[in-house]
């Protein structure tokens, strides 16, 4: 077990560390936080009792509803990962190649902009909107991502596409440019790219659509985005072999 739990801090430093089970050893290359997260949504918060007698509603609802805990981390996660992008930038600004550092500050500004419209740039917390934005939206709000035409046609796919890119081509296609998602973190973006590709594969099916649970996945890849700007931001320095100290040499006369 506590191998297993070991490869579950995402701010630590990849490990190689065996997970032991019954059907043999285990070396996982990428960040396993993604799944202990969905592990304990669906295996545990979905089944918690009296959340209808605390906060009205099932704790799985609370958490995933709109303006919920969820919706804020990702607020949070995005707004950080924007920062640390910058900081990202200021630091490779004299060694990296301006290809790479177009990137982070492509980065950056994508993170902060997600981040505004998280909370509607504002309006959820003060009340204060754009009306002529409210006409045009789907939900009412002072935002983009749910205007009419890219809510129904251009949200899916962009979450596809650019998932798609974070979790698997950037590193596999470009793996000089630090500014794309390195492989440890892919299961942060590919199972976000997964859920949405069957979400939308279940509406043109014969069976009723799947339970739309965006929030829940949407929070994998603010966290990845942050993970990577933060690792990139801050990087964490491996001690040198040198550095080691070497072992004592017993002598037995």
């Amino acid at each position: 077990m506590a191998s297993f739990a070991a490869n579950f801090n995402p701010f630590a430093p990849l490990k190689k560390k065996k997970i032991r089970t019954p059907w043999g050893n285990l070396t996982p290359k990428v960040d396993l936080f993604p799944i202990l997260y969905l592990i304990i949504i669906y295996g545990l918060v979905y089944i918690l009792p009296y959340g209808r007698y605390i906060v009205g509603m099932s704790w799985f609802d609370w958490f995933r509803k709109e303006d919920g805990p969820l919706e804020y981390a990702q607020f949070l996660f995005y707004l950080f990962g924007s920062i640390c992008a910058l900081i990202a930038f200021f630091k490779k600004r004299k060694k990296s190649t301006t290809l790479n550092l177009t990137l982070w500050i492509l980065i950056a500004i994508l993170c902060f902009f997600v981040a505004g419209e998280e909370i509607s740039w504002g309006e959820r917390i003060t009340g204060i909107g754009s009306q002529a934005l409210r006409d045009i939206n789907s939900q009412g709000e002072s935002n983009i991502h749910n205007m009419e035409f890219f809510h129904h046609i251009l949200l899916d796919p962009s979450f596809e596409i650019s998932c798609v890119l974070f979790g698997w081509l950037g590193w596999k296609l470009w793996p000089k440019l630090d500014s794309l998602p390195a492989k440890r973190f892919s299961l942060y973006f590919l199972s976000v790219a997964l859920f949405y590709f069957y979400f939308d594969i279940s509406y043109s099916s014969t069976i009723k659509q799947i339970r739309n649970d965006q929030e829940i996945f949407e929070l994998l890849m603010s966290l990845g985005l942050l993970l990577h700007c933060w690792t990139n931001a801050f990087p964490l320095k491996t001690p040198k072999k040198s550095d080691k100290k070497p072992k004592k040499k017993i002598l037995i006369n």
